[in-house]
């Protein structure tokens, strides 16, 4: 049999999402802009003599290493998707980035806390009219990167239901490392102004404790989202199901069915089907075709020994 032949029944293993090089560019845009701030935090706070400054210049450049990751993780992504060593694309690395960055975000929420707690306790002098205009544009950068990074994905409805194999998880995590930074600068803000107007010193680490809980959750959903992905988990109890009714028709039945995610709105199936009356793969595969999210599909056919023993 001669290679050209074989070209109907070869196929690509690019498991990329559709707004892949999209994603990496906005990515790419936020990392350019939180490390701007990043710098001009840590040098303003080091001028001025403000450790507060300081400090959350460091926080982040916390926030700055998990964009970065999130954009190299697109960059490899797409640079490697027609690499033959990944045998089933490179699609599922956007979640391996997003699993490290949730932990990072975890860490910082445990960071904001542990300090937010210290503080409680021992309290510290803030210089609060040098600190509500750095919070300020510190929030604009925080918003204008959550503008960038907004995506109607992240909010995707079809008939009541959420579609999750469509959701960039990459793109979600680096989504809410911003808003996390977002929410942190509105807590600041509110802390600020009401130990400025009020004299309420207590409100600042108070508000880190608030913000800490938010953050964490978001962070072990995100953790738990990018695992079971990781992990293979079968993405959706409904898709198997209708794959199943598909297949079992006419004497075939399912014996094994194995569903899980290889890349944003792309999954993978391997089934094997035990018939009375063995049809070729195609004949199967030909009913899974308007599956649109169904990118890859193995079938194996077996005759019923029953069948074959009565014949």
């Amino acid at each position: 049999m001669h290679s050209h032949s074989l070209e109907p029944w070869t196929h690509e293993h690019a498991f990329l999402g559709e707004k892949h090089h999209d994603n990496e560019r906005r990515t790419l845009a936020v990392v350019a802009l939180t490390a701007a701030m990043m710098v001009a935090e840590i040098i303003g706070g080091t001028v001025l003599g403000s450790m507060a400054l300081v400090a959350d210049g460091w926080h982040m450049s916390t926030h700055a290493l998990a964009l970065g990751l999130a954009a190299l993780a697109y960059r490899f992504a797409r640079t490697h998707a027609h690499d033959a060593r990944f045998s089933f694309g490179t699609g599922k690395l956007g979640e391996l980035a997003a699993f490290a960055s949730a932990i990072i975000l975890a860490m910082i929420a445990f960071y904001i806390g542990s300090e937010s707690v210290h503080r409680l306790f021992n309290p510290v002098a803030i210089g609060f009219s040098e600190a509500i205009p750095i919070a300020g544009l510190g929030l604009i950068v925080n918003v204008a990167s959550v503008w960038l990074l907004h995506d109607d994905d992240h909010h995707e409805h079809d008939h009541g239901h959420v579609h999750e194999h469509h959701h960039d998880t990459n793109m979600r995590v680096a989504y809410v490392h911003v808003l996390a930074d977002a929410l942190t600068s509105v807590l600041a803000i509110v802390a600020l102004l009401g130990g400025l107007f009020f004299g309420l010193t207590w409100l600042d680490p108070a508000m880190g404790i608030v913000g800490t809980i938010v953050i964490a959750a978001w962070a072990v959903s995100l953790i738990k989202t990018a695992g079971a992905v990781l992990l293979d988990v079968a993405p959706d109890r409904d898709a198997e199901r209708d794959i199943r009714e598909r297949l079992e028709r006419e004497g075939d039945s399912v014996t094994d069915l194995h569903l899980w995610q290889v890349g944003p709105g792309h999954r993978a199936a391997v089934v094997a089907i035990v018939s009375d009356d063995p049809q070729a793969p195609s004949v199967y595969k030909s009913r899974l075709a308007d599956l649109h999210h169904l990118s890859h599909v193995t079938i194996e056919v077996e005759a019923c020994p029953g069948r074959a023993e009565a014949a």
